[in-house]
């Protein structure tokens, strides 16, 4: 491969996500088309938080969401022109000032999408990243629109240039649209600056690229879509969780984990739920030969579980082999 080129570090290691203290995160994305014009768009998508808020609470004792995330192009002029300079909206728009209201309301953390209509002309299709307490606290400019056949890019969309990491108050997340998942670009850039949450909104329901990334990068990837699936990936690309039906998908996932290879002495991560029982939790893969395990245990990190029965993280079985190399 030509240097220049981006490619995942063979020494990305997580292994420091171990030796924290359990860090639940309750994740709500979900598989919806909004159309009409952007009055009936923030009723929809506020309809839609409200149903993840409740639904949040209702299967994790109270607790709502910490992060949820929309599909692309949820705020949009919808018109009959292909111009992106058409579709495009204000940033400071009803829509957002909608949007930031509900994070207010259910005390969470949305990853908003809009077509953005900048003071000199210029289009972007964008993800809005908004905390909390109502604040804009980044924005993500898709970096790779689709080329249309006229050879423009989404109808004259401007395409951005950076790969930012937002600092959000449980972790920090990356976002990448739709047809950034046809280049590895981003997804790199998000890995090398410590993303442990990589948002996907987009259009195609893609699941093998996003599960790639999420084994390479070594963190969650969380598809949010108009059609066919919704899915949460684990940092060893198997399926946490996914609808395929429902319009909403919460899910609550742990950012102190431990990725594990087969050892006869993890027993497929029997060993540890025989010694700890409901202190720890995983999803281990006979298939893959390889789980992802986290702590229930608020007083004790898998890291320490995994030590006290002697039981290497992956990155440490890799390490071994390569001395056994020498």
């Amino acid at each position: 491969m030509n240097a220049a080129q981006p490619h995942f570090p063979s020494e990305i290691d997580r292994s420091d996500k171990a030796t924290a203290l359990p860090r639940k995160v309750i994740v709500a994305t979900m598989m919806e088309y909004c159309r009409g014009p952007l009055d009936r768009r923030i009723a929809s998508m506020s309809a839609t938080i409200d149903e993840a808020a409740a639904l949040a609470k209702s299967r994790f004792a109270g607790r709502g969401p910490d992060l949820v995330v929309m599909p692309e192009n949820v705020f949009i002029n919808e018109c009959a022109s292909k111009l992106a300079k058409e579709r495009a909206i204000p940033l400071d728009s009803p829509a957002l000032k909608a949007m930031q209201a509900k994070a207010i309301e259910h005390k969470t953390n949305l990853v908003m999408t809009q077509v953005i209509a900048d003071q000199d002309g210029n289009a972007y299709n964008s993800g809005i990243v908004i905390d909390r307490g109502g604040k804009v606290i980044g924005i993500y400019r898709k970096v790779f629109p689709v080329s249309n056949p006229d050879g423009k890019l989404e109808g004259g969309m401007t395409p951005g240039r950076e790969f930012p990491v937002f600092d959000c108050d449980f972790g920090k997340i990356g976002i990448q649209i739709c047809w950034d998942m046809s280049y590895i670009d981003g997804f790199v850039a998000l890995a090398r600056n410590g993303a442990e949450i990589v948002c996907i909104p987009t259009a195609s329901p893609q699941t093998v690229r996003p599960a790639a990334y999420a084994i390479f990068g070594r963190y969650y990837v969380v598809t949010s879509t108009r059609r066919n699936n919704a899915t949460i990936f684990n940092p060893a690309g198997q399926v946490a969780a996914q609808t395929t039906s429902a319009k909403l998908l919460v899910a609550e996932i742990d950012l102190s984990y431990s990725i594990a290879h087969w050892t006869r002495k993890l027993e497929d991560g029997e060993a540890l739920k025989r010694h700890f029982g409901d202190r720890v939790g995983f999803a281990y893969s006979e298939r893959e030969d390889t789980g992802v395990f986290w702590s229930n245990d608020p007083k004790m990190s898998i890291d320490a579980m995994f030590r006290e029965l002697g039981i290497l993280q992956l990155p440490e079985h890799l390490a071994r082999s390569r001395v056994g190399q020498c």
